[in-house]
């Protein structure tokens, strides 16, 4: 066990630095190179591979071999960063070239995720979970040094030390442990399995609901609908025209050996995974909707910008890695359910606070003189909020993580957490509205009770956990209590 969480804290650095790098580092370096506000904030847009990755997962699970993924995304990343150094201004090549590096860096992700959850046993989630967040931390941390850097050697060289990590990164990850032979759960061509879609309509409409899906999460960074301002209109005429072809064919029954969708079919389903999917869902709705107003409201209180980094950045970096090592450890101890409820309600308590700091500390402008009083209040919510959401992160990772199957791992979990990551990107779209239109202080005292309608739908979630014991029919089971 001991070596196998070793392998998991390597392989979460190697999957925390090109985030690290994307986020803190690209922006700086484009603002000291000149690029105006327009052009960094299309960077944003670039990060779009992250969520949309469920769709070439497929391929990971197909050819498997995860660590010769991981080496192949890290070198060639160092390559587009070779070519950010070495490429002249800021323009459309440099943009190009961060655009290959997410997708590549999302790639590298689905490899490393697979892996891990083929790696582990259930009973190890739990404090797997901890370590991940940990070391996935402590490598979105490590791209400081290239910051740090930059301030010495200039860019150039800057650069070209964040592609000699991930070089480095790729060669370590490549020692890990060797996967264990697993036999394809695809049973189908690809042509095949298209073919076969056309025969099954409740297939097709999942199918094509994903693909939907994916199409809006594109529009809403590209703004596609501002060039064809009908867009959906078309694709969706165009889908249900497909769709109900299909309704006139001879019907099949459902299958799931396909290598693109099977992994979709086969976890939709299963019974009772449309409750889990709500949960899924909802279980930090109550944590997501706080966290993209939490720094304005520092800001709308007089805090300065170097409080909000002390504090709300490092100090709270460094307590949501304690909040989730410790998060996995009593996971692994009380099993996955009863953490759910327990830790589930922690990570939602400082939502209280924060409502009550709303109350308590008056608005003012920047620069004026905060009274100790209100400083140490906020500071207490805010490492409460940090650590709390590490507990809460804890428990929530080792239910996905506990509930994939290993044959098609990296599929299921990219499926499942780019469910929770569309759920999470809603909640912070409604927050600005909620929190204008409500005010601070009512918002926040709102957020609370977000957090327990996924209350209603734990008893699937443990229902699911269950099946899955059972399924095992081993020691590697998560404990049904």
């Amino acid at each position: 066990m001991r070596r196998r969480l070793f392998w998991v804290a390597v392989l979460y650095i190697a999957e925390g630095l090109p985030f690290g790098l994307f986020s803190d580092v690209f922006p700086v370096a484009f603002r000291e190179q000149h690029a105006s506000l327009a052009q960094i904030g299309v960077i944003s847009l670039l990060g779009l591979p992250w969520t949309l990755k469920f769709l070439w997962a497929p391929a990971v699970d197909y050819f498997r071999n995860h660590r010769l993924w991981m080496l192949g995304a890290d070198l060639l990343m160092a390559l587009a960063l070779a070519d950010l150094a070495f490429a002249a201004g800021v323009g459309h090549t440099a943009l190009i070239a961060i655009g290959c590096f997410t997708m590549l860096s999302s790639t590298n992700d689905i490899a490393i995720d697979g892996y891990t959850l083929e790696l582990l046993k259930v009973g190890e989630m739990g404090v797997g979970n901890g370590l991940r967040i940990g070391f996935y931390r402590a490598g979105m941390l490590t791209a400081g040094l290239v910051l740090i850097a930059s301030s010495y050697l200039g860019w150039r060289v800057a650069y070209v030390l964040a592609a000699a990590l991930l070089v480095i990164d790729g060669l370590v990850c490549l020692k890990a442990p060797r996967e264990a032979h697993r036999d394809h759960a695809d049973q189908q061509s690809v042509a095949a399995e298209l073919r076969s879609l056309l025969h099954r309509p409740r297939a097709l409409a999942l199918v094509l609901a994903l693909l939907m899906g994916a199409l809006w999460l594109l529009n809403d960074a590209l703004h596609w609908t501002r060039a064809v301002p009908h867009l959906f209109v078309y694709t969706g005429s165009l889908f249900a025209a497909v769709w109900l072809v299909s309704l006139t064919r001879r019907q099949t029954a459902v299958g799931t050996g396909g290598p693109l969708f099977g992994a979709l079919l086969e976890i939709t389903g299963r019974p009772g995974i449309w409750p889990v999917f709500a949960f899924i869902l909802l279980y930090k709705l109550g944590d997501s909707s706080i966290g993209f107003m939490i720094k304005p409201f520092w800001v709308d209180r007089g805090f300065s910008a170097a409080q909000i980094g002390i504090v709300s950045v490092m100090l709270g970096i460094g307590l949501s890695v304690l909040g989730g090592l410790i998060g996995g450890l009593v996971t692994d101890r009380i099993g996955i359910y009863r953490a759910l409820w327990v830790l589930g309600l922690f990570q939602v308590a400082p939502n209280l606070g924060y409502a009550l700091c709303a109350h308590w500390l008056p608005r003012q402008a920047q620069g004026l003189p905060i009274p100790l009083a209100h400083e140490l209040l906020i500071y207490s919510v805010s490492g409460l909020e940090s650590f709390a959401g590490g507990l809460g992160t804890a428990a929530f990772l080792a239910f996905l993580m506990a509930i994939v199957r290993k044959q098609r791992a990296a599929t299921e979990y990219a499926l499942l957490s780019s469910l929770f990551n569309i759920s999470a990107r809603l909640a912070g779209f409604v927050s600005g509205f909620g929190a204008h239109d409500l005010g601070y202080g009512e918002y926040f005292f709102l957020t609370f009770f977000l957090a327990f309608p996924a209350y209603a739908f734990l008893p699937a979630a443990h229902r699911m956990l269950k099946q899955i014991q059972e399924g095992s029919g081993n020691g590697d089971a998560a404990p049904a209590h």
